[in-house]
This record gives C-alpha cells, structure tokens and sequence, in this order.
C-alpha cells in the first residue's frame, strides 16, 4: 500500500490531492513503477493518462467499464488473483479501496503531511498493535514543498 495522508489521515478532496509535493510524486513512481497499481475507478479518473510502466487494475461496481489497457475488477479480491505470487503490487487508493484492502497488506508506504486539510476521502485509522513503523524519513517545507512531511514504512507485526 502506498498513499500521502495528512495528520487529520485526508487524502484528497473533489478527486484531487489538497497539496502538491513533487518529491512525494517522485518516490511514488520510483517504487510502483514495474509493478502492479490496483486502484478505485475514481483514484483512476484522476489521472491525466496511464503511468507508464505499471499494469492498472481498477476495481469498480460499474459494469462494462472497460479502459484501453487496464485490468478491471469488481473486488480487491479479484485484483489480487492478477498479482504473481513474488510480486510487489501497490494499493494506491482511494479511501474505500485502501480500507478494504487493509487485511491484505504486509507494508505501507505512507507519506505523512505535517498539516490537517478539509477533505472528502480519509485514510484508514492504523491500529498500532497491528502495525510497526520500522522507518521514517523527515523533509521539512522548502520552496518546491509547502508543508513538511515524513516517509514513513509500517510493516505487519
């Protein structure tokens, strides 16, 4: 799993992020690229086009939604049966997909945004006797970064 969430855990508003990180942006490509990125039809829509170099699978209730060259699916269930058993694949949101994939995460690459925002999609709340944080990485604000925000790794106890 992978996502940027604010300390309030907002992860976006009207299908957009509330903040703009290009380093955010940058690490996310370096780790999902290669790999698989299972999303919601609307974190999908929200793309300008594809990103390259990941095989998209979408899981939605819509039926006959069919996207030029992505996998689509009705469950993280179904999403899962698409991943090789030694790959990495990403869970890259939104909100809902995040928490109903939640039981079938080992590791979550989360960005941590020092700073609340209003929105309309939440990450899940982490239950830390489930969770270990094994890594953190801080960057303060700078010209390109508005707010200050810490990689974080959390693997399953």
């Amino acid at each position: 799993m992978i996502a940027a969430a604010a300390e309030n855990n907002a992860l976006g508003k009207d299908n957009d992020l509330v903040w703009h990180l290009p380093d955010d942006f940058k690490r996310f490509k370096e780790l999902t690229s290669g790999h698989s990125i299972i999303m919601g039809r609307k974190t999908f829509e929200s793309f300008p086009k594809l990103l390259p170099n990941r095989t998209h699978i979408i899981i939605t209730r819509q039926k006959n939604y069919q996207p030029e060259s992505c996998i689509v699916v009705n469950s993280i269930e179904k999403a899962l049966e698409f991943i090789e058993e030694d790959e990495d694949a990403f869970i890259i949101g939104g909100g809902e997909i995040y928490k109903q994939s939640l039981p079938f995460t080992d590791v979550i690459e989360l960005t941590r945004v020092h700073d609340s925002f209003e929105a309309d999609t939440y990450f899940p709340e982490l239950n830390q006797e489930e969770w270990q944080l094994v890594d953190e990485e801080y960057h303060p604000k700078d010209e390109k970064h508005a707010v200050d925000f810490t990689y974080q790794t959390y693997i399953r106890k």
